[in-house]
């Protein structure tokens, strides 16, 4: 993918010199770079989503739990008029 990048003149120079003293190009610098940035800060395991909410009046109505499927189809069904 082509993208811009608006960096310092003074880091682009020191950049494009590193890079040729390696024998890379400085595209293939910068994304070693990010490579090795976004190693360092990887999430070592995804986040578990937040639970769902459960709706209902807890001084009587049963609470309905989102996650539980059944749940919500059983007061979906109750609360159908006949």
């Amino acid at each position: 993918m082509r993208t811009t990048l608006n960096l310092p003149d003074g880091l682009v120079t020191q950049a494009k010199a590193h890079a040729a003293a390696s024998g890379q190009t400085l595209t293939s610098l910068v994304e070693e770079g990010l490579r090795l940035v976004l190693e360092q800060h990887a999430i070592p395991h995804p986040i578990a989503p937040e639970p769902l909410p459960a709706y209902g009046q807890a001084e009587g109505r049963i609470l309905v739990e989102l996650a539980n499927r059944d749940a919500v189809w059983a007061i979906l069904d109750e609360d159908r008029p006949a």
